[in-house]
């Protein structure tokens, strides 16, 4: 996927930064970049729809979105350390968000959450929901992870504290997924079940 996404950034043209919060101006280049230069502060990600996001740490924030279908459907907003994603064209929305103090993604929908390089992190709240996926590579002192309807994660990296919350239908693939302590609490639709281990082990 890195060897996927560097293809990509190669092709691309770099395009004028637009404010934080509005709808991109028309680009007719499908292979263009659009960069949010005003987004700053970003704690949390929320993501919507046919999107897939690559989020990464860094000392910087910044948001790049490819290709010329932001420029028709999706929106990128940002407010109050909020970063909102979403588009519903049957064409993915691929974004680039490097964010310095992540603390939260939400994705819904069919979206699509993926690292690029370990995510490094004090405090990370994943939330997924609806068919959303994620492929993290985390570096984290506490990972709380919430997997809903038919949601789907695949983890690894490690952690010292991990809370996982999800429900029968969803798939957790955490075997390469280390913790100091761990709980799992499983919803299987009357009283939840939970597993809790203090020992470091791969999951």
């Amino acid at each position: 996927m890195k060897t996927k996404l560097f293809t990509i950034i190669t092709m691309l043209v770099l395009v004028g930064g637009i404010a934080s919060s509005t709808y991109a101006s028309t680009n007719n280049n499908n292979n263009a970049a659009t960069v949010l230069t005003d987004v700053s502060k970003i704690s949390k990600i929320e993501i919507r729809g046919n999107v897939e996001l690559y989020v990464s740490a860094g000392t910087a924030d910044q948001v790049k979105v490819y290709n010329r279908y932001y420029a028709e459907s999706a929106l990128v907003q940002s407010q109050n350390g909020v970063l909102r994603i979403s588009s519903y064209k049957a064409e993915k929305l691929v974004v680039w968000v490097t964010a310095n103090d992540l603390r939260a993604i939400s994705a819904y929908d069919n979206a699509q959450v993926k690292s690029f390089g370990k995510l490094s992190a004090i405090d990370l709240e994943v939330n997924l929901h609806n068919t959303a996926t994620a492929n993290l590579n985390l570096d984290t002192y506490n990972a709380n992870v919430n997997v809903n309807d038919r949601a789907k994660i695949d983890l690894t990296g490690s952690t010292t504290l991990y809370n996982l919350n999800h429900t029968v239908a969803t798939s957790v693939n955490n075997n390469n997924f280390t913790a100091t302590t761990y709980t799992d609490t499983l919803n299987n639709g009357t009283a939840p079940k939970k597993v809790i281990t203090n020992e470091l082990a791969g999951l």
